[in-house]
């Protein structure tokens, strides 16, 4: 999953169960926003990063969906929007 800022998407990832705290693969870039919840920026597909997370944490439960844009939050991890802005462009 590498890093091309041209073809990348922005994926939300909500992870319940299993070892969240790895569940996003470590090459593609993203942020925590809190604990299971995740800002993926990658190329992938979201069938590739849905496997990807599926078959590196087996979550009991797990969601992953394509973001238009910079989603609106309140109280996520510190840097999130900052991270966000930059995933964004």
């Amino acid at each position: 999953m590498a890093k091309n800022k041209s073809t990348d998407a922005l994926y939300v990832v909500r992870v319940e169960g299993g070892s969240r705290s790895d569940a996003v693969p470590a090459k593609t870039e993203s942020m925590t926003l809190s604990y299971g919840l995740f800002l993926v920026r990658t190329s992938a597909t979201r069938s590739q990063l849905y496997h990807a997370v599926k078959r590196r944490v087996q979550p009991d439960a797990l969601f992953v969906a394509r973001l238009d844009g910079a989603p609106k939050f309140k109280g996520m991890a510190e840097g999130a929007l900052k991270w966000v802005r930059g995933a964004s462009k």
